[in-house]
């Protein structure tokens, strides 16, 4: 065991070990993060990828659980969001306001979310390795520069979400937020805050170009300056893609949609019923309830540890 595993160990929670740790992103951005280790052999690695405005603690019971299964796991917040959010210079733990701080989604994939992937590859370099996305961490996927190093991927709710594929009555109430709520507030303050809707506050490049996707009928995949669209392709690995059926954002078309980008594969769609987990509901947010474990987190889990 190295000296960063003992400092894991020191930090054990139940069965499983966790440790705080920084990744640094692509240019060297301090990204917070989390790592869960198994107490036994570890047989292989994952990489969860949040979605937008979701700080890494709401995946720790499914990382926790995937780690109990033998699988070293990764969450992590993006720039501008959770811990990874710029700190004041003085006063403790005092986190900044993020008016003037530079980010967009692209940055999320290009930088934060690309050097999570090769910090997971490089360390854990002889184990099966596989991708997590949870909405913009599934369309994340498609924008890496290095997306041919994974081998297997599931996408949770992760969709092209141009807002006329969205369930009605929510793509109203989007569209009434993203232009009349989100957009002057960005442009007054900034930034988007967490009080306004979203629970998070959000960096205003990251926003206006949210917005700017969404009010596109092809989502990010018309986005004429998204030079990144073209890494979608290079992505050969395995694919299963989940979507809830009572999930007002990514709804099933949306999900195709998106599956459609990946060109050089056949994605694996799956349906998923509350019923089927023996719930009423399950939306967006609440495959990784931990209520679901029996019911979803073990048929996730025993595909992402599948091999070939």
């Amino acid at each position: 065991m190295n000296a960063g595993e003992i400092a894991v160990a020191a930090a054990a929670l139940d069965d499983v070990f966790s440790d705080d740790i920084v990744v640094p992103a692509a240019d060297g951005y301090p990204l917070a993060a989390t790592l869960f280790l198994p107490r036994g052999k570890k047989r292989h690695a994952v990489l969860i990828n949040s979605a937008t405005a979701v700080p890494r603690k709401v995946y720790r019971g499914f990382a926790g659980y995937l780690a109990r299964r033998g699988a070293a796991v990764l969450t992590y917040d993006y720039r501008g969001t959770g811990d990874s959010r710029p700190m004041a210079a003085t006063g403790r733990n005092k986190q900044k306001s993020l008016a003037g701080f530079k980010a967009t989604m692209a940055d999320w994939a290009a930088l934060d979310t690309t050097a999570a992937v090769r910090w997971m590859r490089e360390r854990y370099r002889e184990l099966p390795f596989a991708y997590v996305g949870h909405s913009f961490g599934g369309q994340a996927l498609g924008l890496l520069p290095n997306n041919a190093e994974i081998p297997r991927a599931l996408l949770i709710a992760s969709q092209a979400a141009h807002w006329k594929l969205m369930a009605s009555p929510e793509r109203y109430r989007v569209v009434a937020f993203m232009n009349g709520i989100g957009l002057p507030l960005a442009r007054t303050l900034g930034y988007v805050p967490g009080w306004a809707g979203l629970g998070m506050d959000l960096p205003r490049g990251v926003f206006e170009q949210w917005r700017g996707w969404v009010m596109r009928e092809r989502y990010l995949l018309d986005d004429p300056a998204l030079a990144a669209r073209e890494n979608f392709p290079n992505f050969k690995g395995k694919l299963r893609a989940l979507t809830i059926t009572d999930d007002t954002w990514a709804t099933r078309p949306a999900v195709e949609l998106l599956c459609s980008a990946f060109t050089s594969i056949t994605p694996e769609i799956i349906s998923i019923r509350p019923a089927d987990a023996g719930a009423k509901a399950i939306g967006h947010f609440g495959f990784f309830r931990s209520e679901h474990r029996e019911a979803l987190w073990r048929g996730a889990a025993e595909w992402l540890e599948a091999e070939g």
